[in-house]
């Protein structure tokens, strides 16, 4: 596949072509990235967007002797193809593949294992510092996007650029896009910024124009000061990073691959902290993607004529925007909360039918948690939809801001769990660990789309903070009754030789593990907490007696999760503990089935487990 971009030695022979060439060399690449990804599934519409900047950056950079970033890092396809990796685009995201992020064991040109946004500003001041400490003269290039830059953790960095006035060159790839529409005043700034090459063209002139006089006094010069202020004011709507203590180059045409050299050389040039602002288009080259950049941004396996994927089942993320459209109509109070990801969190048609009762704050997860206690102390009842991984980021929002006032915010957390291909990064296996901890919040996991409806219901009429958290993937449904109170849990099945509580997404495997265990002759029951804080202690106690093992099994942590809960009200008791989960260590990219198999979280690993156990 692509015999023409297997004949070049990358990076090297970028430094060797003409502006022609590399804009041929673009066209190529973007064929085999859609090529590519329609067969193996992936992030599309960003690395599609990021071509032209990627070839100039290694045009003009000598990485891995000068760093080169990426913030999030589902854009580096490109950048893995230029050093050296195009062979490895088979297995992309599969289980012993390449990662469809930056991964250090990879490459020396992948800096960071990265996968969260807003980052990179921060990691390459860093390497920057080090670098003027260590007296190297390597450049820093720390790449960014828009709806990254929404993160308050980009300004925290450009403010400390700025005050330490370091060599570092912060490119700015701006294409009006996060994974749903960007918004917030940030990207409507940028969106303003368009006749900045006006004030660059006047502020050039003005130079040349001084340099032809001799002498000033300071009254003159003073006023000249003055002026160009005015001038910057007048022209650049919001010239905040300079005011940030950076030096602004752009708007840039971020796909002309010529602009885009001669401005990385000049930054360069330039001492102290630079930001180029490149403008480009979110999948570009493939008509598809350019018009729905969003249904792109990640996506499966797909048909490159007609854009088609493979019907999709029902997901628990679109069963609970479902849900949350449906109390709306009777809940006066209830608003909704998402950190850049409508469409992802299942919120698109809550958007379009109640667009006055939903809150898209941009790529900051911290602040829509706050955002939601201030929502809630005002009397209203805030969802907040957020996958697990990147929720981690509110840790300290969730215990001061919710937690401590003791205001009934209900967090809905998305994509819990291993959720296969994107790996280590975006897997959401910490959620249940972190949240123990935490004082007053009261947590479920749905075993099915009937139980999470009932815990929406439940989580709107409690006067507690209340987290929810279910997986990504197929919403089932099983045949049982559903009863959700905070404290009490569910017998599913009962048996005389073991106990199985088995957490949300892991009460199926559990279920078909004891049917594997009755053709071995052992009588398993299973049970589901529904709750795993707080826990059922008596029914754990209960069902404890009499057997001589309690096993758990949950789709977290087993370090701080519901096991070690399990374990800690049994630790008196004559029946054994034995806890199934994630070990602690970083999980891999591969499907959720091939994880689950591998770590034993699937019927027959947990049946297997079981029977191992029970002879020791």
């Amino acid at each position: 596949m692509n015999d023409y971009l297997r004949g070049f030695t990358f990076p090297d022979d970028l430094k060797k072509m003409s502006y022609d060439e590399l804009e041929l060399l673009s066209y190529e690449l973007r064929d085999f990235i859609v090529e590519s990804v329609s067969e193996t599934g992936g992030h599309l519409s960003s690395n599609l967007g990021i071509v032209e900047i990627t070839i100039a950056l290694h045009k003009c950079f000598d990485a891995p002797y000068d760093k080169i970033i990426f913030d999030v890092g589902h854009q580096t396809y490109i950048h893995k193809i230029l050093t050296g990796r195009i062979d490895g685009f088979s297995s992309l995201r599969k289980m012993g593949g390449i990662s469809g992020f930056p991964k250090k064991s990879e490459s020396e040109f992948d800096l960071f294992d990265t996968g969260h946004s807003s980052n990179s500003i921060s990691l390459g001041l860093g390497m920057a510092a080090a670098r003027d400490i260590k007296n190297e003269k390597n450049k820093v290039v720390s790449v960014i996007g828009d709806g990254a830059m929404t993160g308050g953790l980009a300004f925290e960095a450009l403010n400390n650029a700025g005050n330490m006035n370091t060599d570092l060159i912060v490119l700015l790839n701006d294409n009006g896009m996060s994974i749903s529409g960007n918004t917030g005043g940030l990207s409507k700034s940028l969106g303003r910024i368009t006749s900045a090459e006006n004030y660059i063209h006047a502020k050039t002139s003005v130079k040349k124009g001084l340099s032809k006089v001799p002498v000033f006094g300071e009254g003159v010069i003073s006023g000249i000061h003055k002026a160009k202020e005015s001038i910057k004011y007048a022209v650049i709507d919001g010239i905040i990073f300079e005011e940030l203590g950076l030096k602004y180059l752009g708007p840039i045409n971020g796909h002309d691959i010529k602009e885009m050299c001669e401005t990385l050389e000049r930054a360069k040039s330039m001492e102290g902290p630079v930001l180029i602002h490149a403008v480009t288009k979110k999948g570009k080259g493939y008509s598809k993607a350019e018009e729905k950049p969003n249904v792109f941004h990640g996506i499966g396996p797909f048909n490159p004529e007609t854009g088609e994927t493979k019907a999709s089942s029902v997901s628990y993320s679109s069963v609970f925007g479902r849900k949350l459209s449906e109390m709306t109509e009777d809940c006066g109070n209830l608003v909704a909360i998402t950190a850049a990801m409508t469409d992802g969190v299942g919120l698109k048609d809550f958007a379009k039918k109640y667009p006055n009762r939903i809150y898209d704050v941009g790529i900051a997860e911290e602040h829509a948690v706050s955002f939601a206690a201030g929502l809630a102390k005002g009397g209203l009842k805030p969802f907040v939809a957020i996958y697990s991984t990147f929720l981690q980021r509110s840790y300290d929002e969730i215990i001061e801001d919710v937690c401590l006032q003791k205001l009934p915010v209900v967090l809905c957390i998305d994509r819990a769990g291993v959720v296969g291909a994107d790996g280590e990064t975006h897997h959401g296996i910490f959620d249940l660990a972190y949240l123990k901890s935490m004082p007053g919040i009261e947590v479920m996991a749905p075993r099915d789309e009937k139980q999470l409806c009932e815990m929406m219901e439940y989580a709107y009429s409690a006067e507690v903070p209340c987290a929810i958290r279910y997986p990504r993937g197929k919403a089932i449904s099983l045949d049982y009754e559903v009863s959700v109170a905070p404290g009490k849990a569910q017998v599913l099945r009962d048996g005389e030789d073991v106990a199985i509580w088995a957490v949300g997404a892991m009460v199926k495997p559990a279920l078909d593990a004891a049917e594997i265990l009755e053709e071995k002759g052992i009588s398993a029951a299973v049970i589901d907490p529904v709750f795993t804080k707080p826990a059922d202690e008596t029914l754990i106690r209960e069902m404890a007696a009499g057997r001589k093992l309690t096993v758990t099994v949950e789709d977290g942590v087993v370090s701080g999760g519901f096991g070690e809960t399990v374990a800690g009200i049994l630790s008196d008791s004559a029946c054994r503990t034995v806890m199934i989960g994630w070990p602690d260590k970083f999980i891999e990219h591969g499907t959720q089935e091939q994880l689950y198999k591998k770590y034993g979280l699937d019927a027959e690993g947990i049946a297997e487990r079981i029977i191992i156990e029970k002879e020791a």
